[in-house]
């Protein structure tokens, strides 16, 4: 799934999650997917365009669950499934967007098998179309997968990530440069749960720099402040 443009309805839903996600991180306060993305329809009638922007907002559709290890009620986890199994990835979708897939399945696995009628995520994909990429590639391609840089967890993307963490720095100073914002982002994101990160990329600050910079995007924002909990140790 991909965002277009920033006046569709789908936008709209997705910066509104966005917002509201931002909003429970910076909080600390429980946060209610079933609640937040009910519209005038309910989602229990099966509201399209929610679980839409449910899937493009991936696997950090759950995040401050999941950073702060609070259980999910019921509703929300149903909200997730449904998205989860309402727009499974065609056979020739993008390996980011089967790994998405892959994510979100993964942590429905993790939080609640029963909702998701089966004991497991199913295979990992390969990675292979990232092992060898050049380090603008790797970024690019890392940033749109954020939501699998979360701690503990181990995947092949995330292994790639872990052996070429100059690499991905590299790709965060040229993201900054070049005032991509949500690309920026999304690799400070990796690069909090990387050794060997050159200590002269002075990390903290280029965050603090990127939140401030892509502060009216709450894409940008989000990455920033899961990055940000993550560097401080809230537990994952």
């Amino acid at each position: 799934m991909e965002e277009s443009g920033t006046t569709t309805p789908l936008a709209g839903a997705v910066h509104g999650l966005t917002s509201e996600l931002v909003s429970a991180l910076r909080s600390g306060g429980r946060f209610r997917l079933a609640g937040t993305m009910t519209g005038p329809d309910g989602l229990a009638a099966g509201n399209g365009l929610a679980l839409a922007a449910v899937r493009v907002v991936g696997a950090d559709a759950v995040l401050p669950g999941i950073l702060r290890r609070t259980p999910l009620e019921p509703d929300d986890l149903a909200v997730f499934s449904k998205a989860v199994h309402a727009y499974p990835p065609p056979a020739d979708a993008s390996p980011t967007s089967v790994w998405s897939h892959w994510a979100m399945r993964r942590t429905l696995a993790g939080l609640n098998t029963s909702l998701d009628g089966a004991p497991d995520h199913g295979t990992e994909p390969r990675a292979a179309w990232l092992e060898d990429a050049p380090w603008q590639v790797l970024t690019h391609q890392l940033a749109v997968l954020a939501p699998l840089a979360v701690p503990g967890v181990d995947c092949a993307v995330a292994r790639v990530a872990r052996a070429r963490p100059v690499d991905v720095a590299r790709g965060f100073v040229r993201a900054v440069r070049r005032r991509d914002w949500l690309q920026a982002a999304g690799a400070g994101r990796w690069l909090v749960l990387l050794d060997g990160v050159p200590q002269t990329l002075g990390l903290e600050t280029g965050l603090e720099f990127v939140a401030q910079m892509g502060s009216e995007d709450p894409r940008v924002v989000l990455q920033v402040e899961a990055a940000q909990l993550m560097r401080a140790g809230v537990p994952g």
